[in-house]
């Protein structure tokens, strides 16, 4: 299985990125906020037992579809460094295991663009951050960086569009396009 997993903060398209991809190539999406959702329907967000339920359903599902031989996965997720280094190494583990490949990708945009993207209807509707205050709170309490790889693309989403950079992921990871 490859694993791209596409990072960076909250409102900088990693969804839509994620969705150009996959009309690109053929593959799966495991959209972080799925196991959120998942989780909002046991705990409040941020709950004492939210976040390590997040962890689980995250790690169940990516070792899931490993091992029963899903060939691509496209991986959305608001990676913090140094916070989220353990998980990410599971991932990676967990990938490896399995004899697949972990293709990291970091988009990224400026903190001016992401203010104007995050009050989108369609994040309003999935329960996503919608709030340049809560934006804010998050870019200023966390290191959304690239993970801590030589091998991760940076790709910026302002200068370029979600078809442009599924097109360079396409192209530098040497992904199969879906036949036409």
């Amino acid at each position: 299985m490859k694993l791209v997993f596409l990072h960076g903060s909250p409102a900088v398209g990693k969804l839509t990125v994620a969705n150009a991809l996959l009309r690109m190539v053929p593959g799966r999406l495991m959209d972080n906020h799925a196991a959120i959702d998942f989780a909002r329907t046991i705990f409040e967000f941020g709950a004492p037992g939210f976040w390590e339920l997040v962890h689980d359903v995250r790690s169940s599902a990516l070792n899931a579809a490993a091992a029963n031989g899903v060939p691509l996965l496209v991986m959305t997720f608001c990676y913090a460094e140094p916070d989220d280094r353990v998980q990410f190494a599971n991932f990676e583990e967990l990938v490896r295991r399995h004899g697949g490949e972990l293709l990291p990708v970091f988009l990224h945009c400026s903190r001016e663009e992401a203010m104007k993207r995050v009050g989108n209807p369609d994040r309003i509707a999935r329960r996503k951050m919608a709030s340049g205050e809560a934006l804010t709170r998050y870019l200023d309490s966390y290191d959304f960086t690239a993970v801590p790889r030589p091998d991760c693309v940076r790709l910026d989403t302002e200068l370029n569009s979600a078809e442009a950079t599924a097109q360079n992921i396409v192209c530098h990871f040497g992904l199969t396009p879906a036949s036409t």
